[in-house]
């Protein structure tokens, strides 16, 4: 699928900015597959409005790919069926992203799977080219665009990401096929080295920015970014946020993102949006466990929609993995100081729906 074969509701809604949840991993008590919870998450994020899913991605748990586990397959059909059956009932536009990894045969074979259930684009990690040159990895990229569009992924270094430098994110934005970046380096500097390569590609206006800096998501998304290329003043926006942070309290982040976009509307930015912003980085430290340099990132989120009842615990496909000394303890005082921040109501008038067959 070429970029120009994308309907043009769901590039129109990606460019203008949306919320884009990273879709976490529903497990039972033996760590298997939980189908009817999986399905309950996706239903979660569409009725709360998400305008796009990211399925197979860090939050879904590398692992999945992992021989005698092959879940990489179930989880993108489960979502699909979910999203295509929402879109059938409502008519809303709904983009599909398929997390792909590795080097190059294994991504192009990820992304040809994700292609053939109905997936829109890629979400490209390149944690497996630790050592590779630009051109390795743009000739990497190329191939999979040749698949499906791509969705740059600049992932932090903490938990698996390598740095990427202004010459890698220009030569990346002017692949033809490429249709966004989620920028999530948890590194000011580092963001703006993809805002300015993105600049410099001549395709800020095609190739949509979106935050996954969770320690930063309101400033990210409330700050012009004026760059001058070739003697003229090009200013860009992050325009929506593709986040595991956004995979709970998702009603409240889609209500967050109509706030800023009516602010950005009217050229003034409330102070207490900002606020609001301090008080999401403080819970989003207790939820990735920051403390503990993010060990109980995935765990964190889990702990988080087992208390709404969506998921029934926190497994995860890695049996040492576990809420760190101290995270339930965060999790309990983030949900005291900002209840306003919680979707927790929204839940419970539908978590019987979204649990029937």
């Amino acid at each position: 699928m070429k970029r120009t074969d994308l309907p043009a509701e769901l590039l129109q809604r990606l460019q203008s900015g949306t919320v884009i949840p990273a879709h976490p991993l529903a497990l039972d008590h033996k760590r298997k597959l939980d189908e009817a919870r999986q399905r309950a998450l996706t239903r979660y994020y569409l009725h709360a409005g998400a305008g796009g899913l990211a399925v197979a991605v860090h939050t879904t748990q590398f692992e999945i790919r992992q021989p005698g586990i092959d879940l990489f397959k179930p989880v993108l059909e489960l979502a699909a069926e979910e999203i295509d059956a929402f879109v059938d009932r409502t008519s809303v536009p709904i983009i599909k992203i398929a997390g792909a990894v590795g080097k190059t045969e294994q991504a192009v074979r990820e992304a040809a799977i994700a292609a053939d259930l109905g997936y829109h684009a890629v979400l490209l990690s390149m944690s497996a080219f630790k050592h590779a040159e630009v051109f390795e990895m743009i000739e990497h990229c190329q191939r999979v665009a040749d698949v499906l569009p791509l969705v740059g992924f600049y992932l932090q270094g903490a938990v698996g990401g390598r740095r990427l430098d202004v010459e890698f994110w220009r030569r990346f934005a002017l692949i033809e096929n490429t249709i966004a970046i989620k920028i999530a380096p948890f590194n000011r500097y580092q963001t703006l080295d993809v805002i300015r390569g993105v600049a410099e590609s001549g395709r800020a206006d095609e190739v949509a920015l979106y935050t996954g800096n969770d320690d930063n998501i309101v400033h990210d998304l409330v700050t012009d970014y004026p760059l001058k290329i070739n003697g003229e003043t090009k200013t860009l926006q992050i325009v929506g946020g593709l986040l595991g942070h956004w995979a709970v309290w998702t009603r409240k982040a889609v209500e967050l993102l109509e706030d800023v976009h009516d602010a950005r509307q009217k050229s003034v930015v409330p102070d207490a949006l900002l606020s609001r912003g301090i008080e999401i980085t403080d819970s989003n430290a207790a939820f990735f466990d920051v403390a503990h340099d993010f060990a109980g990132c995935i765990v964190g989120v889990h702990e988080v929609l087992r208390r709404q009842g969506l998921l029934k615990g926190t497994w995860t496909l890695n049996e040492d993995e576990g809420l760190t000394p101290q995270q339930a303890a965060e999790i309990d005082r983030v949900y005291a100081q900002y209840p306003h921040l919680s979707d927790d109501d929204f839940v419970n008038q539908n978590l019987d729906a979204w649990l029937t067959p």
